[in-house]
């Protein structure tokens, strides 16, 4: 899975359009090259969530699942046995994500269990502690390069 930029989609819209691209017409080897840049450029996105090893980490993740809504991360944290900089440094070296990307990641995963079973964005925003749905919209868009209806859709 990757994340697939709005200029590379409308890229592959075009090209759709066009149909076979032909190298020997300038216009559509141009943009064969561009689509070529884009492709390159592209990030992977893993749908699954590494889980790390350290018993402190290991329980931070379990007091993140275990949660309804998220609480505070300092009480998480002080559960968990460690300081903010210490499970920073934990869940870089063991998952190669930062607490905040893996924290994002878990409540993306929790977010499509929820829609997939048929709950409202709506609902999942506010349930996983997001300021309304844009900003949960915003959020899986940023992840996954489109939002959640169109992602469920596909």
């Amino acid at each position: 899975m990757v994340n697939l930029n709005p200029l590379l989609r409308e890229l592959i819209v075009r090209a759709v359009q066009l149909g076979a691209l032909d190298r020997r017409i300038p216009a559509q080897k141009r943009l064969i090259a561009v689509i070529r840049d884009e492709l390159a450029a592209l990030t992977s996105v893993q749908l699954q969530l590494p889980l790390p090893n350290d018993p402190r980490a290991v329980r931070l993740a379990e007091l993140v699942r275990d949660a309804g809504e998220l609480p505070p991360l300092g009480r998480l944290l002080r559960q968990a046995g460690a300081s903010r900089r210490t499970m920073e440094r934990l869940f870089r070296a063991e998952t190669a994500m930062s607490l905040g990307q893996w924290l994002r990641r878990e409540k993306l995963l929790e977010g499509l269990r929820r829609m997939a079973a048929g709950d409202t964005v709506a609902a999942v925003a506010l349930d996983l502690g997001y300021s309304s749905p844009s900003a949960f919209i915003s959020m899986f868009r940023r992840e996954l390069g489109e939002t959640p209806r169109r992602y469920l859709d596909g």
